[in-house]
């Protein structure tokens, strides 16, 4: 008969007959889990920014006092608005004051007007109020376009010019907004991610420990110990590369506030109210036409349209009214005013060289492009608001898969480090569960970091913010 396979308390009740097995049958007590004491200087928190934003408000306050993207938006709208002025003026009235003293060197009695540098012949004798020497003189000239069609076109482009860049400047706002919030999130991210690094290179050297015990014991292997220092050099360069990271995302937050230097978030942040709050910065659209970067793009299309109009209109006739006056001083007397003259001027282009022919294919051209700008940016924003309103579903079923891959990977360590304990499990199981364990964390922590930032980028993507 062979006993070989049978339990040890079986071989008791069959080699001496008569004892209970109620007794013998009874298991040892398990030994307590083994819990070594880690002492790493890497699984120091990593040091905190000089510079650290506990609120959005506080981060969009330095957004606005700092961002150069806005203040060039802005410039741009002055520079419109400056245009438009000037295309203004064309068809406003233009005065002129202009006076001055003249003297003849080689004929000194003769009255010179210096206005226009030409002698008042005839004027220079005696008499009441003749002209003085040395004679000062002065005119007022007046002139009004009244037909000028070119003009009209001009300053038609120019508003259409300006609607463009306040279009922009509404644009670049809701662009500065999502990025604001989604390097903010990134920020909040990466330090999860870097205490997450430090929570792996602590449970990896645990089981270092817990492998080198079980080789000390005579339960373990050489290639145990070997295998498991090797998983945690792995979570040693994890933790370097995320603290790498983590520098990098502050320096990235620091840019976006208009700051040379890194910028971290503090403890405080509340990170899940982000999207609450950016909705009282924006407001959303009730229709997709009425995005800031489309709006930017009609204008612009239309300011081409009337400035292609505008070089057209300068083949056709200006009609403008002028007026002048003239006066000078007298001697005795104080002064006379001896013509005053209005005149009606029409103007016709015959030949300007080419130059308006080139203007007209030059605004044609730009006309032609300023339309497919406009196309190509409907449909970017027809395929980016497609795009991010999946993008919330997809990121909100990626955390649930990933809070369940969590939850098997930390039954599946526990029983995988029980298992090695009692000498059941191999060190490539350890290594293994080990490893995955760290990857789950880090997989949920960022899909939930995703999630947020999805909503942020679903709601700004169809939204308008004016600050």
């Amino acid at each position: 008969m062979h006993f070989r396979h049978l339990p040890f308390f079986c071989l008791l009740s069959v080699a001496v007959p008569g004892v209970t097995l109620a007794a013998q049958a009874e298991p040892p007590a398990a030994p307590a889990p083994f819990q070594p004491k880690i002492e790493d200087p890497m699984l120091a928190p990593a040091p905190a920014a000089a510079r650290q934003v506990s609120s959005w408000d506080e981060a969009l306050k330095m957004l606005r006092e700092r961002s150069s993207d806005l203040r060039i938006a802005q410039s741009n709208v002055q520079r419109a608005e400056g245009l438009w002025r000037q295309a203004l003026s064309s068809l406003l009235p233009t005065a002129r004051l202009s006076g001055g003293v003249g003297h003849d060197l080689l004929n000194p009695d003769v009255p010179v007007l210096a206005t226009s540098g030409s002698p008042l012949m005839g004027q220079g004798g005696e008499g009441d109020n003749a002209p003085s020497s040395p004679l000062l003189s002065g005119s007022v000239s007046l002139t009004q376009s009244l037909v000028n069609v070119s003009a009209w076109r001009g300053l038609s482009a120019a508003g259409s010019t300006e609607e463009s860049a306040r279009s922009n400047l509404q644009d670049v706002q809701r662009r500065l907004t999502l990025g604001l919030a989604q390097a903010l999130v990134a920020t909040v991210a990466a330090e999860r991610t870097a205490e997450l690094n430090r929570v792996g290179l602590r449970q990896a050297l645990e089981r270092a420990a817990l492998t080198q015990r079980s080789f000390e014991l005579g339960a373990g292997t050489q290639l145990d110990v070997v295998r498991v220092r090797q998983d945690v050099e792995v979570a040693r360069a994890s933790l370097i590369s995320g603290d790498e990271q983590l520098r990098r995302t502050r320096e990235a937050l620091g840019l976006t506030l208009g700051l040379p230097e890194a910028v971290g978030v503090q403890t405080t942040f509340q990170l899940q109210g982000l999207v609450d709050q950016t909705r009282d910065e924006c407001a959303p659209l009730k229709a997709l036409s009425e995005r800031p970067d489309l709006a930017a793009a009609r204008a612009q299309a239309s300011a081409a349209r009337d400035s292609r109009r505008q070089a057209s209109a300068g083949y056709l006739p200006t009609l403008g009214l002028s007026s002048n006056l003239v006066a000078y001083t007298t001697d005795p007397g104080f002064g006379t005013v001896p013509t005053w003259s209005i005149s009606a001027i029409l103007s016709v282009p015959i030949w300007e060289g080419g130059l308006r022919e080139g203007l007209v294919r030059e605004r044609a051209a730009l006309e032609a492009q300023s339309a497919e700008t406009l196309l190509r940016t409907g449909r970017e924003v027809e395929v980016e608001v497609a795009r991010a309103r999946r993008s919330v579903e997809v990121a909100e079923t990626l955390v649930k898969t990933s809070a369940a891959a969590l939850e098997l990977a930390e039954r599946t360590d526990q029983l995988t480090r029980r298992a090695f304990e009692v000498g059941r499990g191999s060190s490539l199981e350890l290594v293994q569960s080990g490893a995955a364990l760290r990857q789950a964390q880090l997989a949920l922590a960022l899909r939930e970091f995703e999630l947020v930032q999805s909503r942020l980028s679903a709601f700004l993507t169809e939204a308008r913010c004016d600050w």
